[in-house]
């Protein structure tokens, strides 16, 4: 099914959405088949703004002269110090050295990747140390394009849907709900994550790639 028919079967199948997806900006598929740095770049944005997140890669990129690409055996070999030094925290340098050597021994291969179940995928990525189930996701939603990736764990998506059906629950029940309002949206609950992103206000947690 095209882009523009998922967009009608959204909007068809939810009003409010329809909405704000009417409201918004075209969001076009852009997957792209470098998952290793899409990995790298999921785990400098977690638990910190949009902006802060492209300040850090912004350094990070710099230890990479002289095109910014941080080439795993390169990453390997810089200090915490280094890292650190980039805005990174101690832990989060542990975890881009742990993506690193996980791609020095071919385990971040696009081809086999794309075929596994998203259940087999999320295994596969998580036991890299440092990545969960919500970093699994962003690559599936973004570096993959994977059309049915939904969220209900992401801040973002939460206070989005929070504000879109005037939603009172937290916690759990929150998830449950977001869960129960969003199977209408199968099999497009990627592009309605999108737009939701799309519609926080700037400066709130949004996935690099957004």
């Amino acid at each position: 099914m095209s882009h523009q028919a998922a967009i009608q079967h959204l909007s068809a199948a939810d009003p409010l959405l329809g909405d704000l997806i009417a409201r918004g900006r075209a969001i076009e598929p852009r997957p792209h088949e470098d998952l290793y740095l899409a990995l790298l770049r999921a785990i400098v944005s977690q638990q910190i703004s949009t902006k802060a997140a492209a300040a850090i890669w912004k350094r990070f990129q710099a230890l990479f002269p002289p095109e910014g690409y941080p080439e795993p055996r390169e990453v390997l070999a810089l200090s915490e110090d280094e890292l650190r030094a980039a805005g990174l925290s101690r832990q989060k340098a542990g975890y881009l050295k742990a993506i690193a050597e996980y791609n020095e021994r071919g385990l971040l291969d696009y081809e086999h990747l794309t075929s596994l179940s998203e259940e087999a995928f999320t295994q596969h990525l998580t036991a890299i140390r440092g990545v969960g189930r919500w970093t699994a996701q962003m690559l599936q939603m973004f570096a993959l394009d994977q059309p049915d990736v939904f969220s209900e764990g992401d801040l973002g998506v939460q206070n989005a849907m929070r504000r879109l059906y005037a939603l009172e629950e937290t916690g759990r029940a929150l998830q449950k709900r977001m869960l129960l309002i969003a199977e209408n949206w199968r099999p497009y609950r990627t592009l309605a994550c999108k737009y939701l992103w799309q519609s926080l206000d700037q400066g709130t947690q949004i996935p690099p790639t957004v």
